[in-house]
């Protein structure tokens, strides 16, 4: 039985194994949860917390900075309503779902959109770089062929092979998630963003999702406009922040 107490926050072992240090997530931190955060920290021994925090709790931000928190990015989320929205048609390109042959092209295209991208893990100095840039190359990679990561992944191909991908994953409540998606850089500012993220409404249709939603940091402004191109609207946004906790601190 999970103790309500910590309920919100866990360990990460594949941070953990990526970083080579303890590490704990938390989701939808407050300052109420602050403390039974720390607690947790203290008692397994955490040396590196990520936690995410709604923009509307700015006191819950402030109390997190004064506790040796860092800002580390903000990620805005999109929504496109598929019981009240009409889906905007097909482009002239073709997408389809991946293939086990797509798979190197898919890790080369994730390998070239993420090095360097302004990702939490990227802002944080403490992190190395290339550790950093591959938690995407593995992300989009795994995600071809594990379930609990990807329910679909979409490419987007010419005559000159895969210019895109797109993974999406459902949840109980019936709306899917655009986890990772990116566009070769050959293909940049040609659409193929757009043409992945229709496919994938038309998808949720035949599948009687409720909503499709995705999130994309916000300095990333060519993917916010791919998304209000498609009709998806901004609905909430998070900030992400980092603590380490040096040898010797308190910890709760």
């Amino acid at each position: 039985m999970i103790d309500s107490q910590f309920d919100f926050i866990w360990r990460s072992p594949l941070d953990e194994d990526r970083f080579g240090v303890s590490v704990a997530r938390a989701m939808d931190m407050t300052s109420e949860k602050l403390p039974a955060a720390l607690e947790f920290c203290r008692v397994q021994g955490v040396q590196f917390l990520i936690a995410r925090c709604s923009t509307r709790e700015l006191l819950s931000l402030q109390a997190m900075e004064e506790s040796g928190f860092r800002l580390m990015d903000t990620l805005m989320y999109f929504d496109f309503n598929l019981h009240h929205k009409t889906l905007p048609p097909r482009r002239d390109l073709n997408v389809r779902i991946v293939q086990p042959q797509d798979v190197d092209a898919v890790k080369e295209i994730s390998r070239q959109a993420f090095r360097g991208y302004d990702s939490h893990y990227h802002a944080d100095p403490r992190l190395d770089r290339s550790a950093c840039d591959e938690i995407y190359v593995d992300w989009a990679v795994r995600s071809c062929s594990q379930k609990d990561l990807a329910d679909e992944v979409f490419v987007a191909e010419s005559d000159n092979g895969i210019l895109g991908f797109l993974a999406l994953k459902m949840d109980k409540t019936k709306i899917a998630d655009c986890r990772l998606y990116a566009v070769s850089q050959q293909a940049q500012r040609s659409g193929v963003g757009q043409a992945l993220l229709i496919e994938s409404l038309h998808w949720c249709v035949k599948k009687r999702l409720a909503s499709m939603t995705i999130s994309t940091q916000i300095t990333n402004i060519a993917s916010q406009k791919a998304c209000v191109r498609v009709g998806f609207e901004p609905y909430i946004s998070f900030y992400t922040l980092h603590k380490w906790f040096e040898k010797g601190e308190k910890r709760g």
